[in-house]
């Protein structure tokens, strides 16, 4: 079924945003287009949702929608691991094209078609868009949160968190659509990484040769942690699985992915080495200065241009527990290898 698209969505205790996400499904412009000619959306497309076991009210969420949408499916998944999740969306899929989403993510109206029509037009094997961050609160932290992920600081530069003028050929891409029949070329996702799987596998994608494209225009809205504990753990656990993959692929990822690695084990060297030898002392108080600098320098560069002064507070600790967080966790992968 070339033409068919099924849309696979991991779920593990998303009660809070499992609804939005399906609510975003169902307004999408194909379907709608599709329903209003007098056609079926099961003749379109399917949505497999594959709960992790969830212990919250997720799974209930998910039932009463498949029952009032019967091209809802719910599948379970034992493993609770997020790629072992994909994987049985892929296999149990009838869709030539397959769409993986997020299930604390929404997405505009017309993602779907997009993607599909992209992937078609270019000849692609993977697209995606850029991600429009939000906080799941409202509040000073969780803006300041939401604005550190889409700044260049924050993120060493990844555009489809700092958005792109015109589309690109990328290394990877969030929520991607993929033709399934790259799936039989490459492999499954790996079920040995608990995080970092989409990167690893368009590593796979991009060195058999695969095409990975970026659209600005295709945009989803992802919900973001809004105070700093939360914030912190979630950078620990993503820094531990940017290094600790290389147990199992033997690939590195970008260069921006080890960044925080270098930058908090190289304070860490010159700190302990200070307790030694005075001189290092020094050289870890310019190299944290010189930081302090930059990260107070961009907090008010993007503060005084969106007139947003709050951000001259809530930025600052923003960047700093994101690349404290992550430095920490790499370094806690780096020693899981060891």
């Amino acid at each position: 079924m070339e033409n068919f698209v099924s849309i696979i969505i991991p779920v593990y205790n998303e009660e809070k945003f499992i609804a939005k996400c399906l609510d975003s499904v169902l307004e999408q412009d194909c379907l709608r287009l599709h329903q209003d000619f007098g056609g079926q959306a099961k003749d379109k497309l399917e949505v497999l949702v594959i709960d992790g076991m969830s212990k919250d009210k997720s799974k209930g969420i998910i039932t009463s929608y498949a029952k009032k949408h019967p091209f809802i499916k719910l599948l379970e998944n034992p493993k609770r691991i997020t790629s072992c999740a994909l994987n049985i969306g892929i296999k149990q899929s009838k869709g030539g094209i397959i769409v993986r989403l997020d299930a604390h993510t929404s997405y505009g109206k017309d993602y779907i078609s997009k993607c599909v029509a992209y992937l078609l037009k270019h000849n692609a094997d993977n697209v995606g868009g850029i991600i429009s961050i939000i906080p799941r609160e409202n509040t000073l932290m969780g803006r300041g949160i939401a604005r550190s992920l889409s700044s260049s600081f924050g993120t060493g530069g990844a555009i489809y968190k700092t958005g792109s003028e015109n589309f690109k050929e990328a290394d990877t891409v969030p929520f991607g659509c993929f033709k399934k029949e790259i799936f039989e070329k490459v492999g499954l996702f790996n079920e040995n990484l608990e995080r970092s799987q989409d990167m690893e596998f368009n590593l796979r994608l991009k060195k058999a040769g695969g095409k990975i494209y970026l659209f600005p225009d295709i945009v989803s809205y992802y919900y973001v942690r809004s105070n700093l504990k939360d914030f912190f753990i979630h950078n620990l656990k993503d820094g531990i699985w940017a290094v600790y993959p290389l147990k199992f692929v033997k690939k590195f990822f970008k260069p921006r992915h080890y960044a925080p690695l270098v930058f908090v084990s190289g304070l860490l060297f010159l700190f302990v080495l200070g307790l030694l030898l005075r001189p290092f002392l020094y050289l870890f108080v310019a190299v944290l200065a010189l930081y302090l600098s930059m990260m107070f320098y961009f907090s008010a560069k993007i503060a005084i241009r969106e007139k947003k002064y709050e951000f001259l507070v809530s930025l600052p600790l923003a960047f700093v527990t994101r690349h404290f967080g992550y430095g920490i966790g790499s370094i806690i992968g780096l020693l899981k290898l060891l």
